[in-house]
């Protein structure tokens, strides 16, 4: 009679032990093995508790690495020869008091008059070895087509502008004449805002660095030039006309731009390079180093539509350099709220304090990289260099061609160990390894739906489409609540389809009880789980790397500590090894580098993101209400999802699963209760929705015969319907899509307009003109020349209708400010901007190159020909009307006039040229 053994599991239950069970080889024929293990089960509490504690870590790391800012210092504890926000802060007062000071007003000119006496100022007071030169320089007219960016197809026009350039440069060393560091901001805000953050905190910190510099400059070997330029609203033309025009920009070799997207908090790198010395020299000494690549992958691709001075020194002088900017409460960018109330303190000192060292670290440098000037291959390439800082401490720093290696090596030693691993599985691995990445899938597919179907439906439901404006915090709720949801469903059904085929791969050890298989079926089915997220983020890094992506360090954090954290304590090879729980240790062990290096960055970028809605829609009307609330919550259940991926795992083995549904439902719930009841409005007075107001003159080709009409357009760039603001006002507006006005740079396809009391504050006489001078055939070419007069305005937009002009040149007080050469256009138009001081030209004249179409194709053209015109012009004026003050005394205070280069001003004429003239 065969031996009967009865193996006993009971002391060593793999959850509570955490040891696996050796079964051995399969038990001889006629010889019965029992081997029971309970119920796998993970305290619900202990998976809770982990998803609060890293919660809590993450936004722990957000508010060290972005928060945390140094302690403002007075005059008398920095010395002579530091940096002091105290003292900074009086010029942000003294610039904000003067009102918003566009380019041509007359609080531009006061502005740029207070800030050359602070110049002298820093001349008369620096040390006695030290030159300081102060140049009140006056740029002529000049014209600059960059080749990406939002100014493609574009040509910037620009005349009679000023700016302060203060050049400090040891008295006893001449080739610093030769080799110089130029820093650079402007004085110029936009209409609407007296630009506190954008951009006097950054003219403030340029003058108290200007006077720490002064105190230093005796032991350089480079001249610093400060340069605070005007214009940069209005096309970066500040920048541009300090480049071509003005002797000292031979010298430079390295540019340093300082920016604000918003206002206060730290200023961070976001552009970098070509070349990585700057960056380099920065990440040295930098006190409190602030950058990531990732915000460089984003302005390179587009995603962030805004530009910057750096752009001209990379495309139009070749230089490489830093580009930093504020980006605190981006909701605020160029409305009424830029104010110095919101400036946080030590703002100022953090970009103080890390400039004052970087400059101390390169001025004296002689080792500038030999090829300083950017090869003409490279101007469209961004930073060879990777950078990121962690907690705002300490700043990583490779090149591309060493991230190219490392991360190939983590690949294919990755796929190396995939492959052993499938090998010595067989079949049964390589399916559950699918499965495990189906799991993915589903996570994704459920995280993105169930939160893009809360974005689809909140304008339908709530009183505005973008409700979380004035309090970001309602998007954990009401996106981040039915993401994670939706992760953990998808993650679910991977689960349970993973379970079912595992159990039928142990179907046939008949030695094993059916509760048995179905215990080791649920625990191999968690460690798939937490494998297929190591696979996830590998097949990111590689997608990354072969883009060449600054940014795919962060697949690589997210894939390697996890990895090595189970290879150390999970990982076994024995193909008759029972599989065990995971332990809490690996999770642990293999998040901790993750969540410390990129938890706060994702959080900003969140952020950054949800700032951005206030200006969303570049031609009112144009985009789905809905899709500003997709675009958030699809970053926010990709992040989750993709994050995520590791902890959820844990989740199956454990009864939280019925309390994280209930607690995400409940969050979601209460988010959208704060909504309707008005406990959290959608703005406030510091958060306001970005409106503009504009009284538009048309004199355009579609009144012909009835002479100009006169009304007032209300319209804004933030989603949603302007209901509950047209009845705060009462003036008689009237909302739809009746009329889609056509401002040249955009148009406004939905907005509220009135007709009543526009008579008054212009007259004809303001109403620009576009006459045909002269119009000549010479066989296969068409010339045509139009004088154009834009009459008190020094500021107008000019399209030209590409499609039927194939060149053009334009001239104004007798100089070529446009040639005949190739130009590119966007939708058929190439577009002419113009802005300039009080002394501008105001009279052009455009020759015009037709090209005569066949007559097959003029007839077919016939219809879009009719519809198009051959120009449109807009001309603006910095002027209140009555009935524009009017609207505006009755404005709503949780709305603000918003400013942009392609926005008009308060008062605008619109003219066409038709085709056939």
């Amino acid at each position: 009679m065969a031996q009967r053994h009865r193996v006993s599991s009971r002391p060593s239950n793999p959850l509570n032990s955490g040891e696996g069970v050796n079964i051995g080889p399969s038990p001889d024929k006629g010889q019965e093995v029992h081997v029971r293990i309970s119920n796998p089960r993970r305290s619900p509490f202990v998976w809770l508790t982990l998803f609060g504690v890293i919660t809590y870590c993450s936004w722990a790391v957000y508010n060290h690495q972005f928060e945390s800012l140094p302690m403002p210092l007075t005059a008398e504890q920095v010395g002579k020869r530091g940096f002091s926000e105290i003292e900074a802060i009086k010029h942000v007062k003294a610039l904000t008091d003067l009102g918003p000071h566009p380019v041509g007003s007359d609080a531009l000119e006061l502005a740029i008059q207070y800030v050359l006496a602070a110049a002298e100022n820093i001349k008369k007071t620096a040390h006695w070895e030290v030159d300081v030169e102060v140049d009140l320089f006056h740029a002529k007219s000049g014209s600059n087509r960059l080749v990406s960016g939002m100014f493609q197809g574009k040509t910037l026009l620009y005349s009679d502008l000023n700016h302060v350039i203060l050049r400090i440069l040891p008295k006893y060393a001449d080739e610093a004449r030769d080799s110089s560091i130029l820093v650079s901001s402007h004085i110029d805000t936009v209409f609407s805002t007296e630009g506190a953050g954008d951009c006097s905190s950054c003219v403030a910190v340029m003058l108290e660095l200007a006077r720490g510099v002064s105190q230093w400059a005796h032991g350089f070997k480079n001249a610093v030039i400060f340069l605070f330029n005007t214009g940069e609203e209005e096309g970066l033309n500040g920048a541009h006309s300090f480049i071509t025009q003005h002797p000292w920009s031979k010298s430079v070799r390295v540019a340093i731009d300082l920016e604000a997207m918003g206002i206060g908090g730290k200023s961070g790198i976001f552009q970098a390079g070509p070349d990585p010395w700057a960056i380099e020299n920065y990440a040295l000494v930098a006190k409190y180093p602030s950058g990531n690549v990732i915000a460089q992958d984003l302005f390179a691709a587009g995603a962030i539509k805004s530009a910057t001075d750096f752009q001209v020194y990379k495309e139009v002088a070749n230089l490489s350099g830093l580009d930093f900017a504020y980006t605190d409460n981006g909701a605020v960018y160029h409305t009424k709220n830029d104010k110095i109330e919101l400036l946080k303190a030590g703002s100022l000192q953090h970009l103080g304090e890390n400039m004052l060292a970087f400059l101390l670290q390169i001025g004296p440098s002689q080792d500038f990289p030999q090829g300083h000037k950017v090869k003409e291959e490279q101007k469209s390439k961004p930073s060879s260099a990777i950078y990121f800082d962690i907690l705002g401490m300490y700043m990583v720093l490779y090149n591309q061609r060493f991230g190219n290696i490392l991360y190939n090596s983590v690949i294919m030693q990755s796929l190396m160990i995939w492959a052993t691993s499938l090998f010595m599985g067989g079949s049964s691995a390589a399916v559950s390894l699918g499965l495990s990445c189906v799991s993915i899938v589903l996570m994704l597919i459920f995280s993105i739906g169930f939160s893009s179907l809360s974005a689809f439906i909140l304008p339908f439901i709530s009183p505005s489409p973008v409700p979380y404006v004035a309090s970001p915090w309602l998007a954990v709720g009401l996106f981040g609540g039915p993401a994670l949801l939706g992760a953990l469903t998808g993650q679910h059904l991977g689960f349970l389809i993973l379970k079912s085929y595992l159990l039928k791969t142990y179907s046939d050890r008949k030695h094993l009880s059916p509760s048995t298989r179905s215990h080791l079926a649920k625990l191999e089915a968690e460690r798939w789980l937490y494998k297929g997220g190591l696979v996830q983020w590998l097949i990111l890094l590689a997608i990354g790397n072969y883009f060449g992506l600054g940014s795919s360090y962060l697949a690589l954090v997210w894939l390697v500590p996890p990895a090595f954290a189970y290879g150390l304590l999970e990982a076994t090879l024995t193909p008759t090894r029972f599989p065990r729980p995971l332990k809490l240790a690996t999770l642990l062990l293999g998040l901790s580098v993750p969540v410390l290096i990129s938890a706060g960055t994702f959080i900003r970028l969140a952020g950054t993101i949800l700032g951005m809605v206030v200006r969303f829609d570049r031609n009112p009307g144009s985009i789905p209400e809905w899709l500003g609330n997709v675009i958030i919550s699809t970053f926010i259940a990709l992040v989750l999802s993709l994050t995520l991926v590791y902890l959820l795992s844990y989740v199956h083995l454990s009864g939280a699963k019925r309390f994280f549904v209930i607690a995400t439902l409940l969050v979601f719930s209460l988010s959208v209760a704060a909504v309707f009841s008005g406990l959290a409005p959608p703005f406030s007075n510091d958060t306001a929705r970005a409106v503009n107001v504009v009284h538009v003159v048309d004199a355009t080709s579609n009144n012909s015969g009835q002479g100009p009409t006169s009304y007032i357009s209300f319209f804004s760039s933030t989603p949603g319907k302007l209901t509950k603001e047209i009845d705060y006002m009462e003036e008689g507006f009237v909302c739809g899509r009746d009329k889609v006005i056509d401002f040249v740079t955009f148009s406004v396809q939905y907005g509220c307009l009135t007709h009543d009391e526009t008579e008054a504050g212009w007259s004809e006489s303001d109403i620009p003109l576009l006459y045909v001078a002269e119009d000549n055939d010479y066989g296969s070419k068409r010339i045509t020349r139009v004088s154009v007069d834009t009459k008190s305005s020094i500021r107008w937009v000019l399209a030209i209708n590409t499609e039927e002009v194939e060149d053009f040149k334009l001239e104004g007080d007798s100089k070529e400010l446009i040639s005949f050469d190739e130009k590119s256009s966007v939708d058929g138009w190439h577009v002419i901007q113009f802005a300039g001081g009080k002394n501008s030209p105001k009279k052009f004249e455009l020759t015009l190159i037709q090209a005569k179409q066949s007559t097959d194709k003029a007839q077919r053209a016939e219809e879009e020909r009719n519809s198009r015109p051959l120009l449109k012009l807009r001309t603006d004026l910095d002027r209140i009307t009555p009935k524009i003050e009017k609207v505006l005394t009755k404005l709503p205070s949780w709305c603000s006039l918003f400013g942009k280069s392609t926005s008009p001003y308060t008062l605008s004429f619109l003219r066409d040229l038709t085709v056939d003239f």
